[in-house]
């Protein structure tokens, strides 16, 4: 995702904030705690899917890490993947259903090729901006573009990263998501 879009999707998430500042992603935070009982339950496997919601995805505190432009995408950074509880980056790599509402980033013509998914409606185009764990950045592999469902609940099925994910000094997600195919839930 190229700074500009995210720059845009957070002037289009509810305006309390004016981009992207040198200061770092001004979010609000989820929760103060984690919320232990969200994170001990059992998820649902489907098909072989991890079926994860928001509800444990954004069950722990996060704070987002001041703009470093020397920071490289490459490395794990500590401040970031400290935050991330044991319980969440378990699945890292597997194979995940996420569900929640359609931000659209980039289309190929009148398809989708690349989407943030937020947890709320809220939070999609003209509600409050999304804490960094209210998100996932979804990009659909070649030949598996979507189109636009917006304002009602769809669901990505995919492989699922969760580390930080820098782009020009900013973290723009710990959530990602290689997307092969989408329903409605």
């Amino acid at each position: 995702m190229n700074m500009r879009a995210l720059r845009s999707v957070i002037l289009l998430g509810g305006g309390s904030l004016m981009a992207v500042s040198p200061v770092g992603l001004r979010l609000h935070a989820t929760t103060g705690t984690e919320n232990a009982s969200a994170l001990a339950a059992a998820p649902e496997i489907v098909d072989g899917h991890t079926k994860l919601g928001f509800e444990r995805l954004a069950a722990f505190k996060f704070i987002a890490p001041n703009y470093d432009p020397n920071a490289d995408p490459a490395v794990v950074l500590p401040l970031i993947d400290a935050q991330i509880p044991a319980e969440i980056k378990k699945y890292d790599g597997k194979m995940a259903i996420l569900t929640g509402y359609m931000l659209p980033i980039r289309m190929d013509g009148t398809q989708v090729t690349e989407l943030m998914l937020v947890s709320s409606p809220a939070a999609c185009c003209y509600g409050a901006v999304p804490a960094v764990n209210e998100w996932v950045v979804i990009k659909m592999k070649p030949g598996a573009a979507v189109s636009a469902q917006l304002d009602v609940p769809v669901s990505f099925r995919g492989k699922l990263t969760v580390r930080g994910h820098l782009e020009g000094g900013y973290l723009t997600s710990i959530y990602a998501l290689e997307g092969h195919s989408m329903s409605m839930p």
